[in-house]
């Protein structure tokens, strides 16, 4: 910064008080310089190593560190406890359950921040990636450039959401709402509700067990409980009552 533009900012005109001008100077070159930011370290998940090597350059030329890598879902959760990263940017499609894979490290790791990325537009697949933790969802058709900043907004407190999602998570909330209203009046547990909804996504009890880290035996005892509280005898008449609430 030149000498005009410090004493300016002091409030002092240049030719006057030359000599508190140049203490001035001093002082705040004396200051300690603004701590730099730490890069930040993300694991990266996708079925496809060229993926994974092009994301890797993307992040690397922006001074973040790819701390480790994975093909897998269960290599992903593996590799995010050891290295406990930043960030996790999970392609949702990866072999083994990429929704599976953000569920159980967002409980695991809840400093961790989790983003999809995925070719899938799909609302229910975004939503349920929200639902199991993610912080958002971006489109792998990203250009790469601005990938290094949407992630560092992630970090900031940003979600990374499609503004046509928007409209479907306020809708979602409301019926979320009606859900528990449903939950209370029935005497649902919260475990049980939640295995409502799942129900209500078209998941197969295994996949449920999956979801919730549970055994098949415990979601099917579950499920019969709801079905005795709603006084209902199968699991569409269950889902048909949670969707008219």
């Amino acid at each position: 910064m030149s000498l005009r533009r410090v004493v300016s900012a002091a409030g002092v005109s240049p030719g006057a008080g030359q000599d508190s001008g140049r203490e001035r100077v001093r002082a705040r070159e004396d200051l300690p310089a603004p701590a730099a930011r730490e890069p930040i370290r993300v694991l990266v998940a996708d079925h496809s190593p060229s993926m994974r090597a092009g994301v890797r350059l993307a992040l690397e030329s922006y001074d973040c560190v790819v701390c480790a890598e994975a093909g897998d879902a269960a290599a992903a959760v593996e590799a995010a406890l050891q290295e406990r990263p930043d960030l996790c940017l999970l392609d949702a499609d990866l072999p083994g359950g990429g929704v599976a894979a953000v569920a159980e490290i967002t409980s695991k790791l809840p400093g961790t921040r989790v983003v999809v990325f995925s070719d899938s537009r799909g609302e229910t697949d975004l939503l349920a990636a929200l639902r199991a933790g993610a912080w958002g969802y971006l489109g792998k058709d990203i250009d790469l450039a601005r990938l290094p900043t949407a992630l560092q907004r992630v970090l900031d407190g940003e979600p990374a959401l499609p503004r046509a999602l928007v409209a479907r998570l306020i809708e979602e909330l409301r019926q979320t709402e009606r859900r528990r209203s449903l939950g209370i009046r029935h005497n649902l547990s919260h475990r049980e509700l939640e295995v409502l909804e799942l129900l209500g996504e078209n998941l197969t009890t295994a996949e449920i067990a999956g979801r919730l880290f549970v055994a098949r035996v415990t979601v099917r005892t579950h499920i019969a409980s709801i079905l005795k509280k709603l006084g209902v005898p199968t699991r569409e008449e269950a889902i048909r009552l949670l969707e008219r609430r």
